[in-house]
């Protein structure tokens, strides 16, 4: 499967973006779905999770926690990262990931994804 993030920018602290993730793929609904974030110096880090199918289960990194909301549309394999009230430690380049095997415990390792995006530059201004 072949993932592309788009949606980045800038924006003013307390602004709203929302990213997006097309896949390719005949598969894409039994992907689990994530996406990670990776400031300069500072190692890749998980942001949100969604799993398989129906996407009934989320998981968020506690940073982010009741500002960003991760979604799925299978039918136009789609993924989406809605984030509000950006502050300015969410600046980033802002990954997708996805893969079919992955255990809910791998759910916030970037280890356990094996396809990627190319990341989209979020940048947030105080």
């Amino acid at each position: 499967v072949q993932l592309q993030a788009s949606g980045g920018g800038l924006v003013q602290a307390g602004g709203s973006l929302r990213l997006s993730c097309a896949a390719s793929g005949r598969s894409f609904s039994s992907y689990v779905m994530g996406w990670f974030r990776q400031a300069p110096e500072k190692e890749r880090e998980f942001v949100a999770a969604i799993s398989r199918r129906s996407g009934v289960s989320t998981y968020y990194a506690d940073s982010v926690k009741g500002r960003f909301t991760i979604s799925r549309d299978n039918a136009k394999n789609l993924v989406w990262l809605q984030m509000n009230n950006l502050k300015s430690e969410d600046t980033a380049v802002y990954y997708c990931a996805g893969g079919d095997t992955i255990i809910v415990s791998s759910y916030r390792s970037p280890s356990g994804y094996p396809y990627w995006g190319e990341g989209t530059q979020v940048t947030v201004s105080s």
